[in-house]
């Protein structure tokens, strides 16, 4: 054994007051808060504190003298399996002069059961000779339950994390989805209004073009004629100015759909309310659809040029969404607004949809609506099943001067 192995060195002779010495050291081990005990090279016990022999479940500190330590506090490890003493750190402190300090094991009390420690192992040497060591522990069950808590509180706060970092790259590819999705539509719809313009109105205006160069060809003749050739060209000419007439008429009224399909003017000249009538008797006109109106608002109450504009297009897209899928044959729409509330619902009798369909990635007519409706601090609603029709119902706060 090495002569400089670290350790605790007994005295090698008795000072002075020797007695008044060690009960000073008993006084000692007794006010400490921790266990401290001590064994000879046969690992028995030499002396205990009270603290130390409470935490191991005996009440006399002095029925644990003589009595070997590993068999009786450390002889299993926390799972129970055996923990041979041959691997006890406790034990080497004095067999290999080697100090431990461990916080992962446990000790057992009198009743058989375990509480985890954190002890310390130092070897007692006297001169050049090891006499035994000296154990320090000290019970951590809170420590380790509040490790545990920790741990438990962090694994939570990373799934929590990974969980709404999920949410977000969804709704980040949902977004990305939607606004494909929206410029998609916009280039379809400019796409059909250059085509109705082309198709439409290039060809009145070619045809107009084509009339009014025929009247001035038939004019600059009108002095070759005789009196009965030039009233029969007076009547051609009034056949052709009429067609011509009705030619206009037809490209003032395409031109007017197209600016109604781009921004109902009916919004702008009637409000919301109106615009919102018009659009639902347009809508059950052209798809003969049964209809119950019901409008409960006062005509005074405005919404924001911006807001209104948002709740024409969720209204518009729902009535196009029950077009498009519903089938039905009636619908009901219920509107009614104070000056801090909106609500609107509209409900069909069609064949309805399970409401994964509504949740579904692209979705994207509805998931545009609750965009629409979320933007403006509000919620859109479903309530489908199949056969039974579906009912959608949108809620808005409002902050209007009545």
């Amino acid at each position: 054994m090495s002569a400089t192995a670290p350790g605790l060195r007994l005295p090698t002779a008795a000072p002075p007051h020797s007695a008044a010495w060690y009960d000073r050291l008993g006084l000692l081990l007794e006010s400490t808060g921790e266990g401290i005990f001590g064994i000879d090279l046969d690992g028995l016990c030499v002396f205990i504190n009270r603290a130390g022999a409470q935490m191991l479940g005996y009440e006399d500190p002095q029925a644990l003298r003589g009595l070997n330590m590993h068999e009786v506090t450390h002889h299993s490890h926390p799972g129970g399996q055996p923990y041979p003493v041959e691997q006890c750190p406790i034990f080497n402190a004095f067999r290999q002069g080697l100090p431990c300090r461990i916080d992962s094991e446990v000790f057992w009390r009198q009743d058989g059961t375990p509480f985890p420690v954190e002890y310390s192992s130092y070897p007692i040497q006297d001169g050049l000779h090891v006499r035994g060591a000296v154990i320090t522990f000290v019970d951590i069950t809170e420590r380790k339950r509040a490790e545990q808590a920790l741990r438990h509180a962090k694994d939570e706060l990373e799934q929590r994390v990974a969980e709404r970092t999920r949410e977000l790259l969804t709704a980040l590819s949902q977004l990305r989805e939607l606004t494909a999705y929206s410029d998609s539509v916009r280039e379809e719809e400019r796409t059909r209004i250059a085509r109705e313009i082309h198709d439409e109105l290039g060809s009145l205006l070619v045809a107009l073009k084509m009339d009014v160069n025929w009247v001035e060809k038939r004019l600059s003749e009108q002095q070759q004629r005789s009196p009965d050739e030039a009233e029969a060209m007076r009547h051609r000419l009034r056949c052709k100015c009429q067609n011509m007439s009705r030619l206009i008429e037809s490209a003032v009224d395409n031109v007017g759909r197209i600016i109604t399909d781009l921004r109902p003017s009916i919004l702008d000249h009637q409000g919301l309310w109106a615009a919102l009538e018009w659009l639902t008797q347009e809508f059950t006109q052209s798809g003969e659809l049964g209809l119950r109106w019901d409008l409960q608002v006062d005509d005074t109450l405005e919404l924001p040029p911006a807001d209104a504009m948002a709740v024409f297009r969720i209204f518009q897209e729902i009535l196009s969404n029950v077009g498009r899928h519903a089938q039905a044959s009636h619908i009901d729409v219920h509107i009614a607004a104070t000056p801090e509330h909106l609500h609107i619902r509209i409900c069909d009798d069609g064949i309805g949809a399970p409401m994964q369909a509504f949740e579904a990635p692209d979705a994207y007519g509805i998931m545009g609506m609750r965009e629409r409706a979320r933007h403006l601090g509000g919620t859109l609603r479903i309530d489908s099943q199949p056969g039974r029709g579906s009912c959608f119902e949108l809620d808005l706060p409002l902050q209007l001067a009545p």
